[in-house]
């Protein structure tokens, strides 16, 4: 038996937050009644619902993709814009790790495996994600210590990151840096760089945790190796979450 927000993940459709925001807002049934206690204990025979939507068990799908520009880091888009699911051809449904900005490149992980996501996303595991920015303006040592000490947003510090200035360009007057962050807050690294006077002209993700993207042009996708996958449970499946 296991809790039923954890189950649907497993299912792969969707991730375990998710799964929770479902059951509280009474759209799970498990065996024709409506659930929307969390925690609350399944089998293997129960019979879950999801949206209308019965449950089978799928095969798991695992896709690093070079995310381009100009594309939304969504299943689906009321404005009819080109979305992530747009650019890999599986006949399975997926969805985005996380997200990135309509304008922001790099490293995206795409799945149905809603295990795998809760640990790719849970705070308490501490992902690291390193993006390079373009930044206006050059850059002054004080502001690279602000950034890696934190940057209070919302109220809130972030926590330290690390950071590594790339290259000047005094005739253009830019910077290019280097940000390692574990945290997701809503459009981070625009408003760390914000908070100490830099606008960010491009971003751009190039790892998440030991994943980069070498060999891979912008718009191009691979498969994870059962490798990776494996290495992912095993660093940060460290208990149960």
């Amino acid at each position: 038996m296991d809790r039923l927000q954890k189950v649907i993940a497993n299912y792969g459709y969707c991730s375990r937050r998710k799964a929770e925001e479902f059951i509280l807002n009474g759209k799970v049934k498990v065996n024709g009644e409506i659930i929307r206690t969390l925690g609350t204990k399944v089998g293997s025979k129960d019979i879950i619902e999801v949206e209308g939507n019965i449950l089978e068990k799928d095969e798991k799908i695992y896709i690093l993709l070079n995310k381009p520009r100009g594309v939304v880091t969504t299943t689906s888009d009321d404005k009819k814009r080109k979305t992530v699911i747009d650019i890999v051809n599986v006949d399975k449904r997926i969805y985005p790790v996380g997200r990135l900005d309509y304008d922001t490149t790099g490293l995206l992980i795409l799945t149905n495996d809603g295990e795998l996501t809760n640990l790719l996303l849970h705070p308490k595991n501490k992902v690291e994600k390193l993006y390079v920015a373009k930044i206006e303006g050059i850059i002054k040592p004080e502001n690279i210590m602000k950034l890696k000490k934190g940057i209070l947003l919302d109220g809130l510090k972030t926590s330290p990151a690390k950071v590594k200035l790339k290259k000047i360009d005094k005739k253009n007057k830019t910077s290019i840096i280097e940000l390692v962050i574990h945290e997701g807050k809503n459009h981070q690294v625009k408003r760390m760089f914000e908070a100490v006077g830099h606008k960010v002209l491009k971003l751009k993700r190039e790892r998440i945790a030991f994943l980069d993207l070498k060999g891979l042009n912008s718009g191009e996708y691979r498969y994870l190796s059962p490798k990776e996958v494996k290495t992912i449970y095993s660093e940060f499946s460290k208990e149960d979450r």
